[in-house]
């Protein structure tokens, strides 16, 4: 039977140095919660071999770039006997940085009465590269996206395209607040008809935009105000009946001109 156990316990071991993530076992019935088993893949993470890690506290992998936020989420965790997951910044043995995917969950031992901590670390540095790189894409496609095109002298077109949702809104709030400090033009014409849908939402921001362009002592006119827009609510209507608005923008030019020659 004692060597059952102890086969049982070396196949188990053997079965962890096959998985691909790290993973650790702690113990916090010892002071500062040392590290008393590492497996081949935090080995192969960190760079560290499993002798300089025995005996330690995990906080050897932190860094400058560690975020002291999430090492409070892991203290508390850890006091509270709580599972966390979470990604943070941490270093290997050489000094290079890489995101990891950490989850930690308390581990009662029935036999021993008492607690441990396992950690399982997953190196996700590719993955965050590619979400920045696609967050940096969308945010240079929400700029194309709300373009503010001089077509006169005295006027200036921005057309929207597609849906309205916070990240669009604040760019195009950021774009116009930038244009109106240098630009000459008194008109804008902001062009609804490439809009999917126009809601109660997107009307309360281009409220705030209209009262923005106001203050900056311009004018501002919409156009594409479809028939189909103007019957989702009765708010959407109030909102514009107070306002220019024209089917399309050489109606609004024909506007400013009669405007111009009065």
């Amino acid at each position: 039977m004692k060597k059952q156990r102890h086969d049982e316990l070396h196949l188990f071991e053997k079965a962890l140095n096959y998985t691909r993530v790290g993973l650790i076992i702690t113990d916090p019935n010892i002071e500062d919660n040392p590290i008393i088993f590492v497996n081949k893949g935090f080995t192969e993470l960190t760079g560290y071999e499993e002798n300089e890690v025995i005996g330690k506290n995990c906080r050897f992998l932190q860094g400058e770039a560690t975020e002291s936020y999430s090492m409070d989420r892991i203290r508390s965790a850890i006091w509270t006997k709580e599972s966390i997951s979470l990604q943070l910044y941490n270093y290997r043995k050489d000094g290079t940085g890489f995101w990891n995917e950490l989850s930690i969950d308390p581990m009662w031992v029935e036999e021993e009465q008492k607690y441990y901590f396992v950690g399982v670390q997953k190196d996700v540095t590719e993955l965050k590269e590619s979400e920045r790189l696609l967050q940096m894409s969308l945010q240079e496609i929400d700029k194309l996206s709300t373009p503010i095109v001089p077509i006169r002298d005295d006027v200036a077109v921005l057309p929207l395209i597609g849906n309205m949702n916070d990240q669009r809104m604040e760019t195009l709030m950021t774009n116009i607040s930038t244009y109106m400090e240098q630009a000459n033009e008194g008109y804008i014409i902001i062009d609804l008809s490439g809009l999917y849908e126009v809601d109660t939402y997107t009307v309360s921001r281009l409220l705030k935009v209209h009262q923005f362009i106001s203050l900056m002592g311009k004018e501002l006119l919409f156009v594409g105000f479809r028939p189909d827009m103007a019957l989702k609510t009765v708010i959407i209507q109030d909102t514009f009946k107070d306002m220019n608005t024209f089917k399309n923008v050489k109606m609004a030019l024909n506007y400013i001109d009669k405007i111009s020659r009065n």
